[in-house]
C-alpha cells in the first residue's frame, strides 16, 4: 500500500475529520467555559460595566491579533502543530485567569490572561478552519458546516456543565484549570490525525499579498455582515425578548436557546443542500430567510411570531461563517493566508457589533435597534456570487 492511499484513503479521511470535529468542540468548549463564568468573575472583581467592559476587550484584543498572525504561523508551522500550539495557549489563559479571578483576586491579571486565551482561541480557529477545507477537498463534498455545528455543540456543552459547576459551588480556579486541562489533553489526541492542510514546501504564505485580492477581501466583507448578524443575536436577542416582549430573564435564555438549535440544526443539515445546489443559491436563501426572520421578530406582534422569527434567524445565520471560510480556502496552497484575512475582517463584527446595536438600543429601544440586521444583509446578498469555488 502506498503513502498516499494510507493518507488519503476513506478511513484516514474518516479519521482526520472525527480529529477535526473534536478539536472544534474543544474549543468551543474552552471559550464557552469562560464566557459562562463572566457574572461571577464580574461579582469576584468587583468591577463595573464600563471595567468589565475593558476586561472582555482584552481577549478580543487577543484574538484580533491572532487573526492578523495566524495565517502565517499556520503557513509555516502547519495545522497540528500550530492548533497544538495555540491550544497550550488557550490553556494557560485559562489557568491565569482562573487563578486570577478566584484565588488571587486581580483585574489586571485576569485581563492578561483573556489576552493569552483570546489569542490562543483565534490562532486555533485558523488552524482548525485551514484543517477542516483540507478536508473538505479530500472528501469532494461539503463538510465545513458541520465543524462549525460540533464548536456550537461545544459552547452549549460549556453552558451546561458550567451551571452545574456554578450550581454546585465549585470553585472558578478549580472550575477553569480542570477545562484547560480536558481542553489540552483532549486537543492533543485529536490533532494526531491532522494531516491535509499544510500548505506548499518553499513558498510564502502569501498573507500580505491576500490583503490586496479583490475575491478574498470580498469574501471577508460579506463573512463580517453575516457574523454581525449571527453576533447580534448572541448578544441582544434575550434582551430584546426581555425589554419588548416582557419575557422573564429564564424565558429570554430559551428564546437564545432556540436560536442556538435552529442555527446548530442548519449547520448539520445544510452540506446537503449545499452540496446539491450549490453555495450562492443556498446562501442566498439562508440570507433571505434571516431577514425575514429578524423582520419577524421585530415586527411579528405576538410573542409567538416572533419566537418563530427568532428560529427562522437562526436556520437563516446557519451557514454564512463556515461557507466563507471554505470559499477562501478553495486554493490550498494559499487557504491559511486567506482564511486569516477573511476571518480577521469577519471577527470585526463581534467587536463592533455589541456597542452599536447598544447605541441604537439607547435611541430606539433594543428590540426595534434588532433591524440594523436586515439593513446590513439586503446589500449584502449583491455579495454572495463571491463564494462560487475558483
Amino acid at each position: 500500500m502506498s503513502t498516499t492511499e494510507v493518507t488519503s484513503g476513506p478511513t484516514a479521511v474518516r479519521v482526520t475529520a472525527i480529529g477535526v470535529a473534536a478539536a472544534f468542540g474543544l474549543n468551543g468548549v474552552a471559550v464557552a467555559s469562560w464566557f459562562a463564568r463572566v457574572p461571577g468573575a464580574r461579582d469576584a472583581l468587583g468591577l463595573d460595566a464600563g471595567a468589565l467592559g475593558l476586561l472582555l476587550l482584552a481577549g478580543a484584543a487577543g484574538a484580533t491579533l491572532a487573526m492578523l498572525t495566524g495565517g502565517e504561523v499556520t503557513h509555516r508551522l502547519g495545522p497540528r502543530r500550530t492548533a497544538v500550539a495555540s491550544t497550550v495557549a488557550v490553556s494557560i489563559g485559562l489557568v491565569v485567569t482562573g487563578v486570577a479571578v478566584g484565588a488571587w483576586p486581580s483585574a489586571v491579571a485576569a485581563a492578561a490572561g483573556l489576552f493569552v486565551l483570546g489569542y490562543g482561541s483565534g490562532t486555533c480557529n485558523v488552524a482548525m478552519n485551514v484543517e477542516a477545507a483540507a478536508v473538505e477537498r479530500v472528501i469532494g463534498r461539503t463538510v465545513m458546516p458541520r465543524f462549525h455545528a460540533v464548536w456550537s455543540l461545544g459552547t452549549v456543552a460549556a453552558a451546561g456543565s458550567t451551571a452545574v459547576a456554578v450550581w454546585a459551588g465549585l470553585p472558578v480556579t478549580v472550575h477553569l484549570v480542570g477545562v484547560a486541562v480536558v481542553v489540552l489533553v483532549g486537543t492533543l489526541i485529536a490533532t494526531r490525525s491532522f494531516r491535509y492542510g499544510g500548505g506548499a514546501v518553499g513558498e510564502k504564505s502569501g498573507v500580505l499579498a491576500a490583503w490586496r485580492e479583490p475575491r478574498t477581501l470580498l469574501i471577508g466583507l460579506l463573512v463580517l455582515v453575516l457574523a454581525f448578524t449571527e453576533g447580534t443575536a448572541n448578544d441582544w436577542v434575550a434582551v430584546a425578548f426581555v425589554d419588548g416582549y416582557s419575557f422573564g430573564p429564564a424565558a429570554g435564555a430559551v428564546v437564545f436557546g432556540v436560536f442556538v438549535a435552529t442555527m446548530t440544526f442548519g449547520r448539520v443539515v445544510g452540506t446537503v443542500a449545499l452540496d446539491r445546489w450549490g453555495r450562492v443559491p443556498v446562501l442566498v436563501t439562508t440570507m433571505l430567510l434571516a431577514i425575514g426572520g429578524v423582520a419577524m421578530a421585530v415586527l411579528g406582534g405576538s410573542p409567538l411570531v416572533a419566537v418563530a422569527g427568532v428560529a427562522l434567524w437562526g436556520l437563516g445565520t446557519s451557514l454564512g461563517f463556515p461557507v466563507g471560510m471554505s470559499a477562501a480556502a478553495d486554493e490550498k496552497s494559499r487557504a491559511a493566508a486567506r482564511v486569516s484575512v477573511v476571518a480577521l475582517i469577519g471577527y470585526t463584527a463581534f467587536l463592533a457589533g455589541p456597542p452599536v446595536v447598544g447605541l441604537l438600543g439607547d435611541q430606539v429601544g433594543v428590540l426595534r435597534a434588532l433591524l440594523i440586521v436586515p439593513l446590513l444583509l439586503v446589500p449584502a446578498l449583491a455579495l454572495v456570487p463571491v463564494l462560487r469555488p475558483r
